[in-house]
C-alpha cells in the first residue's frame, strides 16, 4: 500500500467514527429530552396545586381588618400635576400606617392600578380600601369589596 492509500483509509475510518458518535448522540438526545419532559410533567402538578390553593390574602392569619375611604383631595391641591399619582400612593400608605398603627404597609397591585388608572395627572379624589393586618404586624391594602 502506498502512503496516499493509507491516508485515504485513515480519513475514511475517521469519518466513520465521527458518524458513529453523531448517531450515538442523536439516539441519546431524545432519551434526555424524554427524561426532561417527564421531570417537567412531574413538577407541573405540584405547581398547579400551589396555584389552585387559596389566594394569598386568605393564607395570612388576619388579626385586624378595616375598610377606609381615603380622601386624596390634598394630593390635587398641594402637588404639581406631574407628580400626583405617586404622591397619592404615598398618601394611601401613610394613611393606612397611621390608622392601623403599623410601620410595614404594602399596597396591592389593584390599588396601584386604580390610582394610576387615569394617569399621573388625575388620580381619584378618594379611594375605598380594605386594610388587612397579619399577626406579624404587616398591613396589606386591598380594594374594598363591592357591597
Amino acid at each position: 500500500m502506498s502512503e496516499s492509500e493509507k491516508k485515504e483509509e485513515e480519513l475514511v475510518d475517521a469519518t466513520a467514527e465521527e458518524e458513529e458518535t453523531e448517531s450515538e448522540t442523536a439516539t441519546t438526545a431524545p432519551e434526555t429530552q424524554e427524561a426532561a419532559e417527564e421531570k417537567t410533567v412531574e413538577s407541573a402538578p405540584a405547581a398547579e396545586e400551589k396555584e389552585e390553593g387559596e389566594p394569598e390574602e386568605e393564607e395570612i392569619e388576619v388579626v385586624e381588618e378595616k375598610i377606609y375611604t381615603i380622601p386624596l383631595r390634598h394630593v390635587w391641591v398641594v402637588t404639581p400635576r406631574g407628580k400626583r399619582a405617586p404622591r397619592a400612593v404615598r398618601d394611601v400608605r401613610d394613611f393606612v400606617s397611621r390608622h392601623m398603627k403599623s410601620e410595614e404597609v404594602a399596597v396591592s397591585n389593584e390599588i396601584n392600578q386604580a390610582i394610576w388608572s387615569r394617569g399621573i395627572n388625575k388620580p381619584p379624589r378618594k379611594i375605598t380600601v380594605r386594610a388587612v393586618k397579619d399577626k406579624e404586624g404587616k398591613v396589606i391594602v386591598y380594594p374594598a369589596k363591592a357591597a
